[in-house]
């Protein structure tokens, strides 16, 4: 049963495709968080293994949020790794674990990309769709990655 509550159809499907595409990125920063949090070494082990934790804690949180926030719009979330693979815009980490400044780089960029394109991702809604609620969504999931690309950035400082 589709969603009565004042946007049509389209502008349904629209934001279920950036939703989930949203989705899949936070799989893959997900997968890749968890990665560094088991793989971190060093003088510094236990800071970094909890700081990694409570990021990837926080990603799973959204990870929820969103995948209800599409069935709310009346669409099916990405549930398979092979299609967040195909729908992200961020590249697996693949291979054997980095040293903990390159861990703390790449999920950065990460975090920044993500910014990025949920700032695009907010205009469109809130210009293109007439989305209030979804934008607003989305902002505050914006803000949460500003958070988390700036406290990454602090321990590169």
């Amino acid at each position: 049963m589709q969603p009565n509550i004042g946007l049509e159809k389209d502008v349904l499907k629209q934001d279920n495709i950036l939703l989930n595409d949203f989705l899949s990125d936070l799989h893959v920063v997900y997968i890749k968080t968890r990665k560094y949090h088991w793989n971190v070494a060093g003088p510094n082990f236990m800071e970094y293994h909890k700081f990694f934790e409570k990021q990837y804690k926080a990603i799973e949180a959204e990870i929820d949020e969103v995948a209800e926030r599409i069935r709310q719009l009346g669409g099916t979330p990405l549930a398979t790794m092979a299609e967040f693979i195909h729908n992200t815009s961020l590249k697996e980490d693949s291979g054997k674990p980095k040293d903990t400044a390159d861990m703390f780089r790449n999920l950065l960029s990460d975090h920044e990309q993500i910014v990025r394109e949920l700032r695009e991702d907010v205009d469109k809604c809130d210009e293109e769709l007439k989305d209030a609620g979804t934008a607003d969504f989305l902002t505050g999931l914006m803000e949460a990655h500003e958070a988390m690309a700036w406290m990454l950035r602090k321990y590169l400082s």
